[in-house]
């Protein structure tokens, strides 16, 4: 228990930084102050929180496992085109949308919609579709606290007290210090995760016998070799990846926090380190997800991959209970706290543990983003901060902390499927469907609120096809997949070990292409806003 011991001291830390920040709060009833920290967050807090709040259970457990499964070729998939497009995004869409909150006192994305696009409603029905999208992304980070605190319990910690642990410190700290809580404590989670890649990978190599000893053993044995390529991974769905971080800059959390800068000249040095902060998290994490298939001395590790060949070679003769035990078995969530419990000191696998936390607890600012919509996209514009003031106001946001927390918290038990796939599958390909919201807004003068509406619409209809897809068709044993249809040569719409695919791409990609050709098609078939509203976003 010394290690869950350190996590602990570390959740307490967390949890008073929160509070702190609520003390040290002048104006804590009023909504600019707790929902964006009265945007004055100078440039190292909004650097460090910024990065931080992407990179959350599924930038370090999320990315070992899906490494642990499939090999090297994971670095690739993420860390690539992320690296390029993300910056990108932050140094075209996010300057622009904090030049507009700061001229026009927008503090949610939506507040813009409706101002640009002169529409209500549909104002609405973007928010209720950016908040289901979101809640998937708040589900990671309690999957990945309890994963954490029961492996680096020893098991000692059940998988559903070291979630309420993780939601209820969360919860606390975000429903107390709201924006500024959780940027400071953001900023101090992304020093320790950022420490943590260089200590574990040093730690954990010499434990092992030095990493060059275990590429060769995966290099020379059959069964392994495959994961220092890309062969596991299809070149279209390779190229699919281009495609998630455009969902970056969509997320409700990325640009309320892009509000949140003091001066516009912070995303400079954000925009350049980026990626640097980007390579110290993705390469640890995913080279020794990879390096864990030669963990021979853990007994964990072994039996997760004894599980995975057992669903490989006897699939047939399984029931369909006993594969999904045997998946939940072999799953690699939880490979980077199994090889610090076996190969680092007891004191030294409590703070990389705490390391491990520092990212999964990343989900504070999407519980913080999904409040401040309620508020200011429904509670606030339905005439609730009118009747009752601004107070109310904030209460009510704190409220609705509490009891999003709790949804979250109650699906996350049930969950079958990784933290990877969850992100991808269902967080991801939407928002990234979701960007021709911002760029037509932003960049087109003729994009109308219709194809607003047609863009969203389909957005959530893709989504929840996908999810009802595979809810229905069962998923194959892995390197297999079930095809359904054909063209030119290739299945219509594939069920594959890890979600589902459209003539062999992820759904992410006909989700965009077709949400921006609804938005051209649309807004050239209905009527544009009036003059004097574009003059003021396109001077």
């Amino acid at each position: 228990m010394i290690p869950a011991i350190v996590v602990f001291i570390y959740l307490a830390s967390v949890l008073y930084i929160g509070i702190f920040a609520f003390r040290r709060s002048t104006h804590r009833n009023e909504a600019e102050d707790y929902f964006l920290a009265g945007r004055s967050l100078g440039v190292f807090v909004f650097l460090l929180s910024l990065f931080g709040t992407n990179m959350t259970a599924f930038a370090l457990l999320g990315s070992s496992g899906h490494a642990f499964a499939n090999g090297i070729v994971t670095y690739g998939l993420m860390a690539s085109s992320s690296a390029l497009i993300v910056p990108l995004s932050l140094f075209l869409i996010g300057t622009r949308m904090w030049a507009l909150g700061k001229e026009y006192g927008f503090m949610t994305p939506v507040q813009m919609f409706r101002d640009r696009w002169e529409c209500s409603h549909i104002g609405t029905v973007i928010t209720v579709v950016q908040a289901a999208l979101l809640v998937p992304y708040i589900i990671i980070g309690v999957m990945g606290g309890g994963t954490t605190m029961n492996a680096i319990s020893g098991g000692r910690i059940p998988y559903w007290v070291g979630g309420a642990i993780v939601a209820l410190v969360v919860m606390s700290y975000v429903f107390f210090g709201g924006m500024r809580g959780t940027a400071w404590v953001n900023a101090f989670q992304t020093i320790l995760f950022l420490l943590f890649g260089a200590i574990a990978l040093s730690v954990i190599g010499a434990g092992m016998g030095g990493f060059g000893k275990a590429v060769n053993e995966l290099m020379a044995s059959p069964a392994t070799s495959a994961l220092l390529t890309r062969e596991r991974v299809s070149p279209l769905y390779f190229f699919s990846y281009t495609f998630i971080p455009l969902s970056s800059i969509c997320f409700p959390h990325i640009i309320i926090f892009c509000l949140t800068a003091e001066r516009l000249q912070h995303f400079k040095k954000t925009v350049v380190l980026y990626p640097i902060c980007m390579l110290a998290i993705w390469l640890p994490a995913v080279f020794l997800g990879v390096t864990a298939n030669r963990a021979v001395e853990v007994p964990a590790i072994q039996a997760k991959i004894e599980a995975r060949r057992t669903l490989a070679t006897q699939s047939a003769t399984l029931s369909p209970d006993q594969k999904t035990q045997l998946r939940a078995k072999s799953a690699g969530d939880d490979v980077l706290v199994r090889l610090l419990e076996h190969y680092a000191p007891l004191w030294l696998a409590g703070l990389l543990g705490a390391g491990i936390m520092a990212a999964v607890m990343a989900s504070d600012s999407q519980i913080l983003a999904l409040s401040t919509m309620f508020t200011e996209d429904i509670f606030a514009f339905y005439e609730g901060k009118a009747k009752f003031g601004e107070a109310a106001q904030v209460y009510t946001g704190r409220i609705f902390i509490i009891l999003l927390t709790i949804i979250a918290y109650v699906v996350a038990l049930r969950w079958p499927q990784s933290i990877f796939d969850l992100a991808v599958q269902f967080a991801f390909s939407g928002y990234s469907a979701l960007l021709p919201l911002l760029v037509g807004a932003l960049f087109w003068k003729r994009s109308t609120k219709w194809g607003a509406l047609a863009v969203t619409l389909w957005a959530a209809a893709a989504v929840t096809a996908v999810a009802i897809f595979q809810s229905v068709v069962p998923a194959p044993a892995p390197g297999t997949e079930t095809g359904f249809g054909s063209l030119f040569g290739q299945a219509l719409i594939s069920r594959t070990p890890a979600g589902t695919a459209v003539l062999g791409f992820l759904p992410v990609v006909p989700m965009v292409i077709i949400s921006f050709l609804l938005m051209i098609t649309v807004s050239l078939l209905t009527s544009k806003p009036n003059e004097q509203t574009l003059r003021r976003y396109f001077r």
